[in-house]
């Protein structure tokens, strides 16, 4: 009987040992992985420009930046899935015109832009300038920007020096985008 008791104890002492084995591997794996995340990250925002946090008067100028290009200004949040639907062909359209400067305008918590904003951004491959609207008298500046402009989003301001139009929506095609941008440019 004591035989026994001891083979099982060493039996279970054995697989013991094997399992917390393991359980150092999945850990120690689980560690490098988020550390090669962490790096990923961490070269991203090397190579962009920092995410910069603007308050309303802060950010109004470039709203109103006067150049050659047509510029598109998209207030947007990670939270508004028309938002984040519509990024990809705001951001193919700015690539594929040159002539085109795109701003996205993130309506986000500025305390996330690291922990959540940056690592979103690298996810969805968005290349395009992010700057931070924290200014919480939304009631004043809505109807500087636009008085129709209910205060949701997203909403997308295109522009050039001549004409202006505002778009309380989401583009649903880079082609819908691009009749906006045609309609805006060539209203006389």
């Amino acid at each position: 009987m004591i035989r026994y008791l001891g083979l099982i104890l060493i039996c279970l002492l054995t697989a013991n040992a094997v399992h917390s084995k393991e359980m150092k591997r999945e850990i120690t794996f689980d560690k490098v992985e988020q550390i090669i995340v962490n790096q990923k990250l961490s070269d991203t925002v090397k190579k962009n420009t920092p995410i910069l946090v603007y308050n309303f008067d802060e950010l109004e100028p470039l709203l109103h930046k006067k150049s050659d290009k047509i510029k598109i200004v998209n207030f947007w949040a990670m939270w508004c899935a028309p938002c984040v639907k519509e990024l990809p062909y705001l951001e193919e359209y700015a690539k594929n015109n040159s002539n085109v400067e795109l701003l996205l305008v993130s309506m986000d918590f500025p305390e996330d832009i690291n922990t959540k904003l940056i690592p979103f951004l690298v996810r969805k491959k968005i290349t395009s300038k992010v700057v931070v609207l924290d200014d919480p008298d939304a009631n004043s500046w809505i109807n500087k920007i636009d008085p129709q402009w209910s205060g949701s989003i997203p909403f997308t301001i295109i522009y050039n020096d001549n004409n202006r139009s505002y778009h309380e929506k989401d583009f649903q095609s880079v082609l819908e985008l691009e009749q906006a941008m045609n309609n805006t440019i060539t209203q006389k």
